[in-house]
């Protein structure tokens, strides 16, 4: 399918937060509740309709090595935004885990210090299903948003509440920067491509997903 512009898409945060799951469940409809720990790369890409136009957005889940090893994150994200370029990032904590909350910054600085000014970042609390197990508050997660101009939702992998809203509010947020001028849609190191415009289809609703992963280790859980 044709668009008019294509998204790139980063998903970042601790192991364990439900990147995965929540790529999962935006391009293929899904839950898997035992995923492979993401050790290459792995990505997705779907149709959206954005204001009347077809916009595809590929989405890359970030690389893990069984842990946070903080050299290793360091290494990686260079080469995630210099090469690929990102026009929006989806910087995911577990609110069961406040060590994921507690890393937050540091995964914004690195963001920030390697991508594009104007990336648009949601900041997503993950697994809201599990209020029982809540370690973080709603409101200090709104807090952070407010604090660094995030934008802010809580999700549900696992029940695919608020999913579909986080990636499409993040795209709605970089075609209203497109429109202002803030974007230089010509660089496609800023994570934005012009599509085949004389084709584009403006019938919603998303295309086949597309999935692409590199090495598997074994199972790690993932909601």
């Amino acid at each position: 399918m044709t668009y008019a512009y294509l998204f790139k898409y980063i998903i970042i945060g601790d192991t364990g937060v439900g990147k995965s799951c929540l790529l999962l469940q935006f391009t293929d409809k899904r839950f898997q509740p035992v995923h492979d720990l993401t050790i290459g790369v792995e990505f997705g890409a779907r149709m959206v309709n954005i204001d009347g136009k077809q916009i595809k957005l590929q989405i890359w889940d970030t690389v893990q090595r069984g842990g946070e090893n903080c050299s290793i994150k360091k290494a990686k994200v260079p080469i995630v935004w210099g090469h690929w370029g990102a026009a929006g990032a989806l910087l995911v904590y577990d609110i069961t885990r406040r060590e994921t909350f507690n890393h937050l910054t540091s995964w914004l600085e690195d963001a920030r210090q390697h991508s594009s000014s104007n990336m648009v970042i949601m900041l997503i609390g993950n697994k809201s299903d599990l209020e029982s197990r809540r370690d973080v508050k709603r409101e200090e997660g709104e807090a952070f948003a407010r604090e660094h101009g995030l934008i802010f939702m809580e999700t549900s992998a696992k029940t695919a509440c608020n999913v579909e809203e986080a990636f499409i509010n993040t795209a709605k947020e970089i075609y209203r920067k497109i429109q202002q001028g803030l974007f230089d849609v010509h660089n496609e190191a800023n994570g934005i491509k012009i599509g085949p415009q004389q084709c584009i289809s403006t019938s919603a609703g998303p295309s086949t997903a597309q999935r692409n992963s590199g090495d598997i280790e074994s199972n790690s859980g993932c909601c």
